[in-house]
């Protein structure tokens, strides 16, 4: 009777929650015939709904089936539920708990030899160990936490050539193919034999979380580098360590925090890179977790003990490890916040999304941003509010990444105090001298053109034109370059454009990107490829404007249509839709610089289409006191912020 009142009772439960039936996704066949067997156990005992298992081959081909309805739920670590949170919008329902200890995470920490000296901030040109390529604690959390902070640059998203540059040598199992840099493997050892060099398996001794560790212990006694037995720097987990490291004492190590100071092994909760979160069961934003959790408790109440024949968490009888679930896990426990931003959690989150770099997207086709560009300095790292009696370089007077946002947005924070709504007095008075092309005016401080070098006779200084050397963007980077500026008003394209040969001119030659930094708004440094965190403000690129009672749809599908056919330069129709030449003007109609007119999709106001970086930079240049000042910069601004409440299509160009 008991029984039977059981067996009722799942049955509501299961109607009430309206699931029919749970589809597992699995990712081999090994795991396909795990699956099979947690079917046939749980239908044995009467656990509902119904369990059904598909094969799915791969993890992204599983997140795929369950985005598109054909498969209910998988289990995914910490990378891939980045992945298919973000991409497809899967939610983590289900968490697996690995010990009572450490629960529903683990922690990558940077373990190093007491008395090396080495920090976090000291890194760059030490000797590395890591578990593997790709690895969370060895590989994914160290690098993306590293280029995350500032610390390690990634040019075009070469992630191994930027370990590469940034490690003096480096075991990384895994990465010998023939596209990593061989620096990576330089301090691998091979198995006994000295064979299987830096491969990603256990021939390999210095292979996974263990491995690393052994490569930092025997560093001194081997005949690698000396500068491996000064600067050996492990990635490992916090996790205990294989049994031929029982010997060693734990006090002879420790850990790098991340705010620069060491701290002993054990204290890993507060000193690590990143709290690494467990496995979780990943389904559709309109499954109900709570019912995928009671179905998968059930089991793990008649299925994770002795004396039973499928074991959930065990994947011996299938020869292999981690078949659905981690062998590792102790239970399964219902995911309250069931979104993937809550469970990876920020520190993993921003290591993550500094992995998940891709040169097609660093660069914002319509749009760019306003930085704040200043060379390397370890011994004068000064911040943006250190700015004050700095020599300035900008691109001209009224330009925007050069004067209206780095002023506005200065002013608009207090950095830069007026009087009188004097602007251009205000900014003689903050920087000790400056370059502003065409501020040379009578009403303007001298002090504004004191920079300048005008063209190579001297002539033209502080003309807004390419007569004066420092003008525009090269111009004003080339003012912090040649060290008569201590900082650029640019736009984040322009180091690129001027160093690592891009520039064949002579003054830009032999400059590195590297060599140059970014001023946050929030008091930190950052690497130039980071302006997509570190910027005053994304500019937006120019937007038709319509009456609200225009149809946006014909006008868009007008314009649209004839950039088929006269929208390329190379057009032979005639007319040159993004060309101003024939007409002896420039940016007529459209930007010459313009490739393409593309719909604004959702940002359809002024504010959604200015961004609020952007209108707080507007705000700092019209004070409330000085709405009614007639100067030239303050007209340009208001002009620019009447915008009607409708936008039509964006222009892809850059100011």
């Amino acid at each position: 009777m008991k029984s039977s009142r059981n067996v009722f009772y799942l049955l509501f439960f299961h109607a009430a929650l309206g699931l029919e039936r749970v589809r597992w996704c699995t990712v081999s066949e090994k795991e396909l015939s795990k699956c099979n067997a947690m079917s046939e156990a749980f239908g044995g005992a009467g656990i509902l709904p119904p369990l059904e298992c598909t094969a799915g081959g791969s993890a992204a081909n599983c997140t795929q089936m369950i985005k598109d309805d054909l498969a209910d739920a998988v289990t995914l670590d910490g990378r891939l539920i980045y992945q298919a949170g973000k991409e497809h919008g899967l939610k983590p329902v289900v968490g697996e708990v690995y010990d009572q200890e450490i629960g529903t995470s683990y922690y990558a920490v940077a373990v190093v030899k007491k008395g090396s000296n080495i920090t976090i901030n000291s890194l760059k040109g030490v000797s590395s160990c890591h578990t593997g390529i790709n690895r969370t604690a060895g590989w994914d959390v160290p690098v993306g936490y590293l280029v995350d902070s500032g610390r390690m640059a990634a040019m075009g998203c070469d992630l191994p050539k930027a370990v590469s540059d940034y490690f003096n040598a480096s075991c990384v199992p895994g990465a010998n193919g023939a596209n990593y840099p061989k620096s990576l493997c330089q301090l691998c050892k091979g198995d006994s034999a000295g064979q299987n060099k830096c491969e990603r398996n256990s021939q390999e001794q210095y292979y996974d979380y263990s491995g690393a560790f052994r490569a930092d212990v025997e560093a001194e006694a081997s005949a690698l580098p000396d500068t491996c037995s000064i600067g050996m720097f492990c990635l490992i987990s916090g996790r205990s360590l294989s049994s031929w490291a029982r010997q060693l004492r734990s006090q002879d190590f420790q850990l790098l925090c991340r705010d620069g100071s060491t701290a002993d092994v054990t204290e890993w909760r507060t000193c690590h890179l990143a709290r690494i979160p467990a496995r979780a069961v990943v389904v559709r934003p309109d499954t109900d977790g709570t019912a995928v959790f009671q179905l998968l408790n059930q089991g793990q109440q008649r299925f994770n003990g002795v004396g039973t024949k499928f074991q959930m968490f065990d994947s011996a009888a299938y020869s292999a490890q981690n078949l659905l679930f981690r062998d590792a896990t102790t239970e399964l426990v219902a995911i309250t916040a069931q979104n993937y931003q809550a469970w990876l959690g920020d520190e993993y989150l921003h290591a993550m999304q500094a992995l998940s770099c891709n040169p097609n997207t660093d660069d914002n086709s319509n749009a760019y941003y306003a930085v704040v560009l200043v060379k390397r300095n370890s011994s004068n790292a000064f911040t943006i509010s250190d700015l004050k009696g700095k020599k300035s370089c900008h691109t001209g007077l009224g330009r925007n990444a050069g004067w209206n946002i780095p002023i506005g947005m200065l002013i608009k924070r207090g950095i830069i105090k007026t009087r009188d709504c004097d602007i251009p007095q205000a900014v003689s008075e903050f920087f000790s001298a400056s370059c502003v092309p065409s501020a040379k005016q009578d009403n303007y401080p001298a002090k504004l053109c004191q920079l300048c070098i005008g063209d190579n006779s001297g002539n033209n200084k502080c003309s807004a034109s390419s007569q004066e050397r420092y003008y525009s963007y090269s111009g004003a980077f080339r003012c912090l370059a040649q060290d008569s500026g201590d900082v650029a008003f640019v736009k984040h394209s322009t180091v690129f454009e001027n160093t690592d040969g891009k520039n064949t001119e002579s003054w830009a030659q032999n400059l590195k990107s590297g060599d140059f930094q970014l001023l946050c708004l929030n008091g930190a440094r950052a690497e130039v490829t980071q302006f997509a965190e570190c910027h005053l403000a994304r500019v937006p690129a120019q937007a038709v404007m319509v009456h609200p009672d225009t149809s946006i749809f014909a006008l868009y599908g007008l314009l649209d249509k004839a950039q088929v056919y006269f929208g390329n330069s190379s057009n032979e129709n005639g007319f040159k839709m993004f060309d101003s030449s024939t007409f002896q003007g420039k940016d007529l109609i459209f930007k010459d610089s313009a490739v393409q007119i593309v719909p604004v999709e959702e940002r359809r106001t002024y504010a959604e289409w200015l961004g609020s970086e952007y209108i707080e930079s507007l705000e700092g240049m019209q004070t409330p006191e000085c709405a009614g000042a007639g100067n030239q910069i303050r007209q340009y601004l208001l002009m620019t912020t009447v915008i009607p409440l409708l936008t039509l299509c964006q222009i892809q160009a850059l100011d």
